[in-house]
């Protein structure tokens, strides 16, 4: 960067089939990285080698940004090592189906196991935005993919040749991510908002500009690249097939529209008339392609002061906490919580990996370890203690008497500043599904093809199509997501 540098520290393992897992629990992994803050000495590697490898069992310091591990798309990896090897090039088929040599497991940062702070690096300007470094080090991981793969390839035969830069660009990065994600979403209302906020902003801009022969021309290319996404997209889960067939449906209609020349605004009303949920997220992302001069400035709205906003207060009457919970979580009071599968579910924490999970509530055993991550439920729970309370009464003097229902009202508090922070469903319920917590996070990662392997966890391609390292000025950094 003009100022600083960054290294993505890289050790390849040589794994034994039988001890590849892309689970939490895993203890080894075809390669572990970590995302140094400038150039590493031969002492830092060392000290690495002697950590990064072992990830969470390791300790790692300050001078680290990140921690994190991959494991092998076998049958796409040996592929290319053996092409290659033998002085050929790689399926080009099989490598827009399978999209990634690597899929990363976990992504660590902000202190964990030792990392640098997020306080440390947030006023940088490369690094202010939510999890940049986690990014950078995924966009990293991905260049290691080829290279190690070249590597092992010339190490088998003096033949060898190196991937084509056009296959090259195909691939991707995959992860695997899982439950431990999900309540993300509910614990950070605030940061939430402010993604939400920005994409509704930048929405609300392109349906108040009107349609140019250039960005009219800039939608249908990304249209047709979109389009071939969906064709290449594979998925064998039932949930997914459903909305890929949606969704390849839709974007066959936004062709015929699109015919019309019609302005972006009547666009969008015919999508949310026409088009399904993932067909108008398709569609809101077109839109948004063309006029990166009206909208990337949002991207500097997109961090939180999450502290300034912890505190309650206790000054609000009842009769105000009323009216926003009237405001925000009427939808709440009007689930029916006497039926068993409006809180089928809970949310624990489970002892050996300190990861999130979710449990049936039948199981007795998992009671006493729920944690909050049902607002719907708690806020209907603080609704009925209210009615107790007159409406001049305090918000202190009601805590002071119930303060279980504390976490409630900061939250009730939050959301009635930061709408678009709730998750506006009901998260304990028999039918919630939470591949889609996970997905709406990913989404703003710019992860594409989503594979869900169970309701739980999920795999995802990220940076295909983007520019490599050595690829930087170029090619086009900012319109590979769609090809245009």
């Amino acid at each position: 960067t003009p100022e600083r540098s960054y290294s993505l520290v890289a050790f390849a393992h040589d794994l034994p089939d039988e001890l590849r897992s892309d689970r939490v629990i895993a203890e080894a992994w075809d390669s572990t990285f970590a995302l140094f803050d400038g150039e590493p000495t031969a002492a830092d590697i060392e000290r690495l080698s002697q950590n990064v490898p072992k990830q969470e069992a390791g300790r790692v310091s300050g001078s680290e940004l990140t921690l994190s591990r991959a494991n092998r798309s076998v049958r796409l990896f040996n592929h290319v090592v053996e092409r290659l090897a033998a002085g050929q090039q790689p399926d080009a088929d099989l490598i827009e189906n399978v999209g990634y040599l690597m899929r990363t497991t976990a992504v660590y940062g902000s202190a964990k196991f030792g990392l640098a702070d997020r306080e440390a690096i947030a006023s940088r300007p490369e690094l202010a935005a939510p999890f940049q470094a986690e990014m950078l080090t995924v966009w990293l991981i991905r260049a290691f993919t080829v290279d190690i793969v070249e590597h092992l390839a010339a190490v088998k035969s003096t033949a060898a040749v190196s991937m084509d830069r056009d296959l090259r660009l195909r691939l991707g990065v995959g992860n695997s991510t899982g439950l431990g994600m999900a309540p993300f979403l509910i614990n950070h209302p605030v940061l939430i908002h402010h993604w939400f906020e920005a994409r509704e902003k930048a929405l609300a801009r392109v349906r108040g500009t009107s349609q140019t022969p250039a960005s009219r021309a800039h939608f249908l290319r990304a249209l047709a690249h979109a389009r071939q996404n969906v064709a290449n997209w594979i998925t064998e889960h039932p949930y997914q097939v459903g909305k890929l067939d949606a969704l390849a449906a839709d974007l066959a209609l936004i062709q015929e529209k699109a015919a019309d020349a019609v302005s972006w605004d009547a666009l969008w009303y015919w999508g949310e008339d026409v088009l399904s949920p993932e067909g108008q997220e398709q569609l809101l992302s077109l839109m948004l392609e063309p006029h990166g001069e009206l909208v990337d400035e949002l991207t500097d709205t997109l961090s939180a002061d999450e502290a300034a906003h912890f505190q309650i207060d206790g000054r609000q009457t009842v009769a105000n906490l009323r009216v926003c919970l009237a405001r925000h979580y009427q939808w709440a009071s009007e689930i029916d919580w006497q039926a068993s599968e409006a809180k089928a579910r809970l949310w624990y924490t489970s002892e050996e990996k300190l990861e999130p999970r979710l449990g049936e509530r039948s199981d007795a055993t998992l009671g006493p370890y729920e944690q909050p991550l049902g607002p719907a439920h708690d806020v209907v729970a603080l609704s009925k203690a209210l009615t107790e309370w007159s409406d001049e009464t305090t918000v202190a003097e009601v805590l002071m008497a119930a303060p279980e229902h504390r976490h409630t009202v900061r939250r009730v508090q939050i959301v009635a500043l930061h709408p678009y922070g709730e998750v506006y469903d009901n998260t304990l319920a028999a039918e919630m599904m939470p591949i889609d917590l996970l997905r709406a996070k990913l989404s703003f990662f710019g992860a594409t093809q989503f594979d869900p392997r169970s309701d739980r966890w999920l795999r995802i391609t990220m940076f295909q199509g983007a520019p490599f390292p050595q690829d930087m000025g170029h090619l086009p950094a900012d319109t590979w997501m769609f090809g245009a």
